[in-house]
């Protein structure tokens, strides 16, 4: 049985859509009182690509996104087929994984944005637990700016147990903590490794703690004691795809 159709909003999640699969657009609603350079070129790049568009105000558009942040366009699409598990995912790659671990992020503008830094960086997957975070919505899909349409989301019933079966693979678990005695820097990011986050504040599970393989801290030279979720992403995984270049 296939997906229902979903809604994404505002220009870059919408535009990302539009230019790597025009033929899933369903139909794309605009605000017509807009009429700025970014609106015309998005009209005109929705036109090309064969796409219905019907205009709406911005009321109408609030209530179809679910959110006022929709910056005057919004559009149907049907979901994007991608791997239908994560070991399909992994039995496919031909270079050693490199994958983001998200324990008890909730807020979906962090998720947004971990999927954002995910995609610049090349992560294979970001993996959640069903229970402890938040799932692919339109806020998120905004905040992404296109990434949850190519970064595979897996959200997983039991993340200790997915670990476990990442290490079968011979993927290293490397989690994140501020009291870890190495750092980033000190680790072997080459090899195939899954980068563990916890959410802001209380940080990863106790659980998920122990099962990771080993725990590095991000250096932290002023006066607050950590950083973001998705900025901790961002040098995680920039940390990994510089030695990779590197190598």
């Amino acid at each position: 049985m296939s997906s229902p159709p979903k809604v994404l909003f505002g220009f870059h999640a919408v535009g990302v859509r539009l230019k790597t699969a025009p033929g899933s657009v369903i139909e794309v609603y605009f605000e017509p009182t807009r009429r700025d350079a970014r609106m015309r070129q998005f009209l005109q790049r929705a036109q090309e690509a064969g796409v219905r568009l019907i205009e709406a105000d911005g009321l109408r558009l609030a209530k179809l996104c679910g959110s006022h942040g929709h910056q005057g366009v919004a559009a149907r699409v049907h979901a994007l087929e991608q791997a239908h598990s994560l070991d399909d995912l992994l039995d496919a790659l031909a270079e050693p994984p490199l994958l983001l671990v998200l324990d008890g992020v909730t807020d979906p503008h962090n998720l947004g944005a971990c999927l954002r830094v995910a995609d610049g960086a090349g992560a294979h997957a970001v993996i959640a637990p069903k229970d402890h975070a938040v799932g692919l919505n339109a806020t998120v899909a905004k905040v992404a700016s296109g990434a949850s349409e190519t970064v595979p989301y897996f959200m997983v019933t039991n993340l200790a147990r997915t670990l476990g079966e990442l290490k079968e693979r011979n993927i290293w678990c490397i989690g994140t903590s501020d009291d870890a005695p190495g750092t980033l820097y000190q680790a072997n990011l080459k090899e195939p490794v899954a980068i563990v986050l916890g959410a802001e504040g209380q940080g990863m599970r106790q659980l998920t703690r122990k099962t990771c393989d080993q725990l590095v801290s991000i250096p932290m030279r002023g006066a607050v004691e950590s950083l973001n979720v998705s900025v901790a992403s961002g040098v995680c995984l920039y940390e990994a795809l510089r030695q990779r270049s590197a190598a």
